[in-house]
């Protein structure tokens, strides 16, 4: 514990029990550094365990929770028991290190483009290419890997439902076009989420954390996510069980993009449900300023992405009057002193103007 006054550096105690020992969160960062059948290599042991002690809450990248799910080479599984050793050896060193460990449960959908099958709302036709079947095969995989994140020391979960994977993929509009339970109005489109959440929360014990990330409006195109939809998602989510929300967004206290609404997002939708749920935003967060502008706005808890690749004890070092990031491009070596592996350094190579000799900023 450090001598700040501020909030977001004091313990939080979540409905299920679980206590954070400070509301900054590590993001969910897709690192491709797992090994080729999903287990954990060392580089990805060694890229969470260093962040471990100093953010509240670690959580690991997008787990696929069944190799139908499996969206990219180099991506971490929890879809099988032999994935359980590595990842009860990761749980326990965050643990002892003193953060809350966290696994992010993900199936692409029609993003999964390493599995044998894409399941989406439709298929390349436009003839609807998740069944029924499919769809309470999927929910089951998903309680499954839960289980297994629970037996592996894991404090809770969080479903991935944003940013264009499966169950986004359900909530657009522009990308359902189903006219059965699972597509129309966002009661239907919402119902394949809220029917995995339950069967989650009914999977694991009580005091195991269900947390669930959402885009809550359209950022980067218009596929039909909008406050209003999500609003009602959010309260649904809360009646649920889930104990924290997360939101996923360019900028952490911005508006919605494509829509008239002023009102900042994490506002709206923290003003949604009730004080038991928290509310977690990520995007653009640098500075302490800017954490505290967000929370200001609505948000219990601080997601950093970016912030936390090139510094790893930010919740300590950030309170420093003479901290200043390291914006971007950065350099190569630097990164890999932050225990940034070879795998995860060539991806973040592909990002234009985020490291020196990478992919060149756009003009």
């Amino acid at each position: 514990m450090n001598d700040s006054s501020s909030l977001l550096d004091q313990p939080i105690t979540l409905r299920c029990g679980v206590i954070l020992p400070n509301r900054i969160v590590l993001a969910p960062l897709t690192n491709t550094q797992s090994n080729t059948d999903g287990t954990l290599h060392d580089d990805e042991f060694r890229w969470l365990t260093r962040r471990a002690g100093s953010f509240g809450l670690v959580s690991t990248c997008a787990a696929y929770v069944s190799e139908e799910g499996h969206a990219w080479v180099g991506q971490l599984g929890i879809s099988n028991d032999i994935h359980i050793p590595g990842l009860t050896r990761l749980a326990n060193a965050i643990t002892l290190a003193g953060s809350i460990p966290i696994i992010q449960l993900h199936h692409g959908g029609k993003k999964a483009d390493q599995a044998p099958q894409k399941i989406s709302t439709v298929d390349s036709d436009g003839v609807v290419g998740a069944s029924n079947t499919d769809i309470e095969r999927i929910i089951s995989e998903f309680a499954a890997a839960a289980k297994r994140a629970q037996k592996a020391g894991f404090a809770g979960v969080e479903i991935h439902g944003a940013n264009g994977y499966i169950f986004t993929q359900f909530l657009a509009p522009a990308d359902n076009p189903r006219n059965d339970e699972y597509g129309g109005s966002i009661e239907n489109r919402a119902r394949f989420l809220l029917e995995t959440v339950k069967a989650v929360r009914s999977a694991t014990s009580s005091d195991f954390m269900v947390n669930v990330r959402i885009s809550p409006v359209d950022i980067w195109d218009q596929r039909g996510l909008i406050i209003e939809d999500s609003i009602e998602l959010v309260k649904w989510l809360a009646e649920d069980g889930v104990d924290i929300i997360h939101l996923s967004l360019r900028e952490s206290g911005g508006t919605a993009p494509f829509e008239e609404s002023e009102i900042p997002v994490v506002r709206a939708i923290r003003d949604a449900v009730s004080s038991e749920v928290f509310v977690a935003s990520a995007g653009g967060i640098w500075m302490r300023e800017e954490a505290e502008k967000t929370a200001a706005m609505g948000a219990d808890l601080i997601v950093l992405g970016r912030a936390a690749i090139i510094h790893p004890d930010w919740p300590t070092s950030s309170l420093s009057t003479d901290f200043s990031p390291i914006t971007p491009p950065w350099d190569p070596d630097y990164m890999i002193k932050q225990a940034v592996g070879p795998k995860f350094l060539k991806y973040l190579n592909r990002f234009p103007g985020l490291v020196i000799g990478g992919t060149p900023a756009r003009k």
